[in-house]
């Protein structure tokens, strides 16, 4: 009667969901099905029904620690107690202050200003008017010409309006909405990759743009090394050296969006260094607080804010009214601890090794076009579209929780995995992959 009975609310549950609730990247006339989540721990999803899944997405990336970890869990519940949340505007607090030291102290030399908000949408959406106002304020008043941006093809940097501009527009997932959004400026997507041998024609794209149109350029904007969801794309580190070089020669600001990369993801702590290089504006976001809240930061170079301020209007014109609450940023400042103190980049190293290892088998799968690992990201690029609602569910019938989208099977586990999970995670992609690529 008890099960019956569980059952029941299981469905009354879900049925409400798919009846009032939309989901991200889903249609309400024909929803893709939903899994009741009932709780977490660790790397394992516990479904309503009993079942539990091993997750392999990290909850898009942001779950480094793995789930109810007790330090995090910790610091938000003394957090709560004392602050919950107050505004930023003309009052601060210490959960604040105590983040902005850490990220002044472990982002590339030379960003020391930092600004928070609500979500990574919204610091590229920050970054960009941080660019732009920078540059008018250059002009002093006068007619400012700088005001476009470059980018590269392939790259994803949010779904809200203006970041869409800077996200790819060709077969792009924002392509609907061609002539609303401003129309910037697209390099050639890097070719050669991660471990490649570096080839100097890689950036002969980039280099004529930013020549050709650099007196209208204020900033370029990029994912460092990792081009997340416009394709899962691990690049040479010497593009982005020369990217730097490129945009201070014609004095044009550098945007690195290390929403996906920040903190360890592709084996460095931020995906800049494995180039040595500092941007001028850096994006922060997603695992900033471990998983556990919303919270993003934009952290600037001296001079940006510096020009900012003793132009007009002397004011950077933006303030999100949950800016720095105090929980995200507690619990991001002990995450961010969790994070340094322990042996993060032995483990990730791991976790590649065991991630190319595991994966390699569908090379020989029909259908897979790629398969590729770097740090805690792993990849199996596929020849054409996977059916979602099918496959969807078949991972989940092999006991893992992984999302795929459209010809890309990847996966990014919280760092606390173990070999005997991680194995089994990898096998079970290995297994439906193969399965599917039967069917089609």
């Amino acid at each position: 009667m008890k099960e019956e009975l569980l059952n029941r609310s299981i469905e009354e549950l879900l049925a409400f969901d798919r009846n009032y609730i939309w989901h991200p990247y889903s249609s309400i006339e024909n929803p893709l099905e939903v899994f009741l989540v009932e709780s977490a721990e660790g790397v394992r999803l516990k479904l309503g029904d009993g079942r539990e899944l091993i997750d392999g997405m990290a909850s898009w990336w942001s779950v480094i620690h793995g789930y109810n970890h007790p330090l995090l869990t910790e610091t938000i519940e003394k957090q709560a107690k004392k602050l919950a949340h107050v505004m930023f505007g003309g009052l601060t607090h210490a959960p604040g202050i105590e983040l902005a030291k850490l990220l002044v102290k472990y982002t590339p030399e030379g960003l020391n200003r930092v600004f928070f908000c609500d979500s990574g949408s919204v610091a590229v959406e920050v970054a960009m008017k941080m660019a732009m106002q920078y540059h008018f304020a250059l002009s002093r008043g006068g007619q400012n010409r700088k005001n476009r941006f470059l980018t590269i093809r392939s790259g994803y940097h949010g779904d809200t309006f203006h970041a869409m501009s800077v996200c790819d527009p060709v077969g792009g997932m924002h392509s609907i909405y061609d002539g609303v959004l401003p129309r910037y400026f697209f390099a050639d997507a890097p070719s050669c990759r991660f471990e490649d041998d570096w080839d100097e024609r890689d950036i002969l794209s980039f280099e004529s743009l930013i020549r050709t149109h650099h007196d209208n350029l204020c900033a370029v904007i990029l994912e460092p090394i990792v081009q997340g969801a416009g394709g899962m794309r691990f690049y040479h580190p010497e593009y982005l050296r020369c990217v730097r070089r490129l945009c201070d020669e014609y004095r044009v600001l550098l945007i690195a969006d290390e929403i996906a990369t920040g903190f360890g993801r592709s084996g460095e702590l931020f995906g800049c260094n494995h180039a040595g290089i500092t941007p001028d504006i850096m994006c922060l976001g997603k695992a900033l607080t471990g998983g556990y809240m919303t919270l993003a930061a934009v952290v600037a170079k001296e001079r940006v804010g510096r020009v900012i301020s003793e132009g007009n209007p002397g004011i950077f014109m933006h303030g999100p009214t949950f800016m720095a609450n105090p929980l995200a940023c507690s619990v991001a400042v002990s995450s961010f601890e969790l994070l340094i103190s322990s042996d993060w980049q032995e483990r990730i190293s791991g976790i590649e090794n065991k991630l190319s290892e595991g994966l390699s088998p569908c090379r020989l799968i029909p259908g897979v076009a790629d398969v590729r690992a770097l740090g805690a990201i792993g990849v199996v690029e596929l020849e054409k579209p996977v059916n979602m609602e099918r496959i969807q569910k078949r991972f989940v019938e092999n006991g893992v929780w992984v999302r795929p989208f459209g010809k890309l099977v990847y996966v990014m586990p919280p760092y606390i995995i173990n070999d005997k999970d991680l194995q089994f995670l990898t096998e079970a992609i290995c297994r439906v992959v193969e399965i599917e690529s039967s069917i089609e």
